[in-house]
């Protein structure tokens, strides 16, 4: 996939600079932009999204972010076995080592990369096309979220830009505002997967079930993503209620997205499956995009938090 493909579906870079910042008084009108972009497609939501959040990122800390022919990724994860380093000198940064789930590798203009620095981490800019950046293509072997270049990238020497610490980075309230930015597109996905339940040639008593039960769960997600923006809008910088509201919301619409699946495909049975390759291919993206979500982990930080309160 290149960056004339994103051109062809309402490119990130072009759509995400303009949206309104977490906390902006607008946090409302900026889910709905990142739900509908997944809605029509999860792949290129899922670049949008973290597009979007690397302009509130570098935004947030008062650092040079994406220009307007640019496409950004947030390349933030740690997993075992992947170890990347910034070295130093003369106030000059460079990365070797390597890094997992790396979304958009192969697209993205630029990335905002996590690297061990001195005692910690610290996030760092990286130009992509500079030397030193190489792509792994083999490391994605599913069919779902596929097309998002969901790859490992090796460093070797390749020149950064310093961006933050790991507290600047880590210790905002948008980073957990961002990780609600990444639900909007859950749910996006779900809607999309959902439409074909709806539009189903059947009106029996278990299908009015099955569209009882959908429409239930995604007006509640809804609910939820909406209550969720006016309360930040109405308090952007409280931290501990942003790890809490982020944690709470991702469950919630988590939830919903797995209902989602679980009963259009009960309903449809295999045959859009098997038939209909756009909604399989929907079905495909949206399973794998919910497992960024870590699960039991996240709902024992969630617990861990309210009760600590």
């Amino acid at each position: 996939m290149t960056v004339e493909y994103l051109a062809r579906h309402d490119v990130p870079a072009r759509e995400a600079r303009s949206w309104p910042l977490p906390g902006s008084g607008a946090t409302g009108a900026r889910w709905n932009a990142l739900l509908d972009t997944a809605r029509r497609d999860i792949v290129i939501g899922r670049l949008a999204e973290a597009h979007a959040d690397a302009v509130a990122i570098t935004a947030e800390l008062d650092r040079p972010g994406p220009e307007a022919d640019e496409l950004w990724g947030v390349w933030a994860a740690r997993a075992p076995g992947a170890a990347l380093r910034a070295e130093e000198r003369d106030g000059a940064f460079r990365l070797r080592g390597r890094k997992m789930w790396c979304s958009g590798a192969g697209i993205c203009t630029h990335a905002l990369v996590t690297a061990e620095h001195g005692d910690g981490e610290a996030l760092f800019t990286v130009p992509l096309a500079a030397p030193g950046v190489r792509v792994r293509p083999e490391t994605w072997a599913g069919i779902g979220m596929a097309r998002a270049a969901t790859l490992t990238v090796d460093f070797d020497g390749a020149q950064a830009q310093w961006t933050g610490s790991a507290e600047q980075y880590l210790h905002r309230a948008g980073f957990w505002h961002g990780a609600i930015g990444v639900a909007a597109c859950w749910l996006g996905g779900a809607l999309a997967v959902a439409a074909p339940l709806y539009a189903a040639d059947r009106r029996d008593l278990l299908w009015e079930a099955d569209v009882g039960a959908v429409d239930a769960a995604l007006y509640g997600a809804r609910a939820t993503l909406a209550a969720a923006a006016a309360e930040i809008d109405a308090a952007p910088a409280d931290r501990a209620a942003a790890r809490i509201r982020a944690r709470r919301v991702r469950a919630v619409i988590e939830d919903a997205a797995a209902l989602t699946l679980d009963r259009v495909g009960r309903s449809l049975g295999a045959r859009p499956l098997a038939m209909d390759p756009a909604h399989a291919q929907r079905v495909a993206d949206l399973t794998v995009y919910l497992r960024q979500s870590h699960g039991d982990r996240d709902l024992a930080d969630l617990g861990h938090a309210v009760t600590r309160r």
